[in-house]
């Protein structure tokens, strides 16, 4: 089942964002096949303010035990993370089930 999640960082996070973007990417990679989409939410001066995930997981608590063990989520960047269940309905990888 896809998820996503929506991590928003704290104020004046881009050093943390900064220093930890290789552990970040490198641990995205690790994922495979089940990371369906990820990139930065990006505020009006095109600064990143927060990331979105798209992935393929066995269930919620799969989902948040992903997000939790993010390298971007051990350093403390997030001020909030949020995961909900997702289905696509139209686009390249939609499964059409709504």
């Amino acid at each position: 089942m896809l998820f996503v999640i929506v991590a928003k960082d704290k104020k004046d996070g881009h050093t943390i964002r900064a220093t930890t973007r290789a552990a970040h990417l490198d641990y995205l990679a690790d994922a495979g096949d089940r990371l369906r989409l990820a990139g930065p939410l990006k505020d009006a001066n095109d600064k990143p303010v927060g990331s979105m995930i798209v992935i393929d997981a066995a269930s919620e608590t799969a989902a948040r035990l992903f997000a939790k063990n993010d390298p971007y989520a051990q350093v403390g960047l997030f001020q909030s993370v949020d995961i909900f269940p997702y289905v696509a309905v139209t686009g390249v990888w939609a499964t059409g089930e709504a």
